[in-house]
């Protein structure tokens, strides 16, 4: 099979932001990969998914956050905040990914991160097409209670679910590859 789709596919990378050029998105790329996102499968069209994008002086907003909330559960450690602020000034946008989990019992919560998780992927494959890397980061601090009030997540069941790093990719991103066949990973039943 070797359609449009499946070379999406196939070709999108993690790429980190020490692989970005630092060069600006156009904010109507950034559009084009939310409204993708928007149409991730969703059980009861519940649409969980919430994202806070920072670019430009809003970025130092949310790295001064992080940097505080790190200091405060981990202690002070400059090599930790000298790493994220470069990745900081390498992305051109930074998405904040959270879940908005409903309180429907026939919903359970895993479905609506699920969902988010899918709707990521949607804003992954999107830059990837678009000619952009980007980089799903998580983490403690990423899933951090306080992150996800900083974030506006407040409502009993919500989840901040990490931070999207979006920029241009430098040339020579390498080739994806898999380490085994998913024959090995599929039990066929008939």
């Amino acid at each position: 099979m070797d359609n449009i789709l499946d070379k999406i596919i196939r070709g999108r990378r993690t790429v980190k932001p020490d692989r970005f050029t630092g060069a600006q998105i156009p904010d109507e790329a950034i559009w084009q990969m939310l409204n993708a996102a928007h149409w991730a499968p969703t059980h009861g069209h519940t649409e969980p998914w919430r994202f806070h994008v920072f670019k430009d002086a809003s970025k130092e907003v949310l790295l001064q956050f992080l940097n505080t909330l790190d200091a405060k559960l981990n202690g002070e450690n400059e090599v930790r905040a000298a790493k994220r602020k470069r990745n900081f000034l390498q992305s051109s946008h930074i998405i904040a990914i959270g879940a908005r989990c409903g309180t429907n019992p026939k919903i359970p919560e895993i479905e609506d991160v699920l969902a988010t998780a899918m709707a990521v992927q949607n804003i992954w494959l999107t830059a990837h097409n678009l000619g952009f890397g980007g980089y799903w980061s998580t983490g403690a601090l990423a899933y951090h209670q306080e992150f996800a009030s900083f974030l506006g997540l407040n409502q009993p069941k919500d989840q901040a679910m990490g931070l999207f790093y979006l920029g241009v990719p430098v040339p020579g991103i390498p080739d994806g590859h898999r380490i085994s066949a998913i024959e090995e990973k599929v039990t066929w039943h008939s």
